[in-house]
């Protein structure tokens, strides 16, 4: 048996479809702090969110950033190709802590790596951390509330 939907009907199952769909693609987000300093992280927990990261973006907020979760700590590497925006990421360890800053420039597929083994990788405008003091052996708050990588 075939169900009619009114078109009306229709018309909103195709909305509620959609807006289901880019939910489905939008990473959720977890507020951090760098200091005084609140970051709205989306989260890439996923092997296909990390693969994605932040390519083919054209635009980031000043405030807004990227968590990258691994599943396990390691000397986890970043690189940009097809990453259109400058990017400053930070490596952190299990509790958040800073193990170094790299600065990494668009379109480009030069490995920038943690110097030590690293949890997570949180990517923001370049520049973002100087420009706030924020330096190595400083710790990010809220990682605590990132999910598992999977």
């Amino acid at each position: 048996m075939r169900a009619v939907i009114p078109r009306r009907g229709a018309a909103a199952l195709a909305l509620l479809v959609l807006a289901g769909a880019a939910a489905a693609q939008s990473p959720p987000l977890l507020e951090l702090t760098a200091g005084i300093h609140r970051i709205e992280a989306e989260v890439a927990a996923s092997e296909a969110a990390r693969r994605q990261g932040l390519m083919q973006r054209r635009a980031l907020p000043e405030q807004r950033g990227m968590l990258f979760v691994f599943e396990r700590a390691a000397r986890h590497c970043m690189w940009m190709k097809n990453t259109h925006l400058p990017l400053s990421v930070a490596f952190l360890d299990a509790q958040g802590r800073i193990l170094n800053i790299e600065e990494m420039q668009p379109r480009t597929e030069d490995n920038h790596c943690a110097a030590q083994p690293a949890r997570y990788a949180l990517e923001m405008n370049a520049g973002w951390f100087a420009r706030r003091g924020i330096r190595r052996g400083e710790r990010i708050g809220g990682i605590e509330r990132a999910p598992r990588a999977f």
